[in-house]
Parts: structure tokens; sequence; C-alpha cells
């Protein structure tokens, strides 16, 4: 999953260089941080945040076959 969030992001960004995406586990949760460039953060999390929650419901689709909850932060 850390590594679809990365390809999302780098390629919404205008410095891909400064992208960070870290993963941690809790249990049957997993919890992706994503770090950004202060000028790029308007970017990822979009008008209204459609852009951040467009990011989690991918995320979302995509580990629900693992059966396990995955939580994408913007940091």
């Amino acid at each position: 999953m850390r590594e679809l969030v990365e390809i999302i992001a780098k390629a919404l960004v205008e410095n891909p260089d400064e992208v960070v995406v870290t993963e941690r586990t809790e249990g049957k949760n997993t919890v992706i941080e994503l770090h950004v460039a202060s000028s790029d953060m308007g970017k990822v999390i979009g008008k209204q945040g459609r852009i951040a929650k467009a990011i989690r419901s991918v995320v979302k689709a995509a580990s629900s076959k693992d059966n396990s909850r995955v939580d994408v932060e913007i940091m």
C-alpha cells in the first residue's frame, strides 16, 4: 500500500523528491503517513479535500482483499 500512495502523490506534486511515505502497523490496522512539501499540500488535499478522499478510497479498495484496515494520514 505504501508504494501505491507514493506513486499517486508523486504524480500530483511539483516536488516529487520531497514526498515521504511511512507505514506502521497496529494490529490489523495499518497507518500510512504521507509527508509532502508545504507548497504541495494543497495539491494533495484538493478543493474541499476531494483528492485526499479519492486517495483514501483507492487505498481502501486495494486493501479490502487483505481484510485489513488502512488509514492514510496527510502530514
